[in-house]
Parts: structure tokens; sequence; C-alpha cells
């Protein structure tokens, strides 16, 4: 048996430590890699839709104009979300056979609302209303950022900050009853 003071205190660690080493940079890069791999692309994408719409074609390639999808925009404190009559207003003629206008069909001869999923998001008790800020000619990408050049779109939590920032940079009204909250 061999004296416990004659074994050297850091002879078991400094055989380990390469070994220790090596097997913590392994799981640290593995992990980056599936983060990068598999989340990092999906950050900054909203749920993914029941019917995959490309608003870069759309309202890019195509140059459909926002209030053409979103009727009430100009009116409402809504902007409407698309009816499976207006998809098929293009599509019953272009890609007609195309799977996914294939279920837009579905969706329209069973008389079910394409269920599209919300992407913006505003806290309960604000108030925003679209026709205000069309009537003063704001573009939709100041609030929505370029969706003509995304396929999904990013998807937001508007919060005061943001809202704020914009109306003191135009002199619009910051009177929170007046302005956004009800």
């Amino acid at each position: 048996m061999q004296d416990p003071a004659s074994i050297d205190p850091e002879g078991g660690i400094s055989r380990n430590r390469w070994a220790i080493l090596l097997t913590v940079a392994t799981v640290l890069l593995t992990a980056g890699f599936l983060f990068f791999f598999y989340a990092y692309p999906h950050l900054k994408m909203g749920p993914e839709q029941p019917i995959p719409f490309s608003h870069r074609l759309h309202a890019g390639h195509k140059n459909i104009q926002c209030q053409f999808c979103h009727p009430y925009v100009g009116r409402s404190k809504h902007p409407g979300l698309p009816a499976v009559e207006k998809c098929l207003y293009c599509h019953n003629y272009i890609i007609a056979n195309h799977l996914w206008i294939k279920k837009e069909h579905e969706y329209f001869n069973t008389r079910t609302p394409t269920p599209w999923k919300k992407v913006y998001y505003l806290p309960e008790h604000v108030l925003f209303n679209h026709q205000r800020h069309i009537l003063k000619d704001l573009a939709c990408q100041e609030c929505h950022g370029k969706v003509e050049a995304q396929d999904r779109l990013a998807g937001e939590r508007f919060k005061m900050g943001f809202c704020i920032g914009c109306h003191r940079e135009r002199g619009a009204n910051i009177g929170c009853w007046l302005a956004c909250h009800s």
C-alpha cells in the first residue's frame, strides 16, 4: 500500500486535464453546431402557416399591393386576412393543380376559412388603428419590415418603445389614452 503523502496531488488532474478539456470542447462545439443549424434560422421566423405563403413572391416579385390581400387595412382597426376566395381569385388559373392550391380548394369546398396563424402581436390593452396610419401615408414596411423580401414572415411582438419612438420622430400624439390605450 502506498503512502497517501507520496502521491502527486496534481498528477491525477494533469493526466485527465486534456481529456476533460477535449470532452468539454466537443460538447460545446456540438451544442453550438446544433443551435446554429436547427434553431438559429428559425429565431426570426414567425409561425409556420397552413399554406406556405411567400410574401417575397407575391408582394415582391409579383408586386401585389398589401391592400389586395389585407382588404380592411385602409378602413378598419384590423387589416383583415385574405379569404380563401381571394387566393383562388388568381389561383383558379395560376398553378391551379399545385398541392397547396388544392389545399386552398379543400378549404373553399368545405366553406372553411384558411386557418392563418397570427404573426404580429400587440399587448391586449393597446388599440392600434391601421386606418389612421395608412391615411398618414405610412408604408406597411415601416412597422412590418421588408415583407416583400421574406418568404415566411419574421413576426414581431411590438412593444411600447417602438411606437413611442416612431410617434416622437414624426411629432404624432403620445398621449396614452388618446393615442393607443383603450
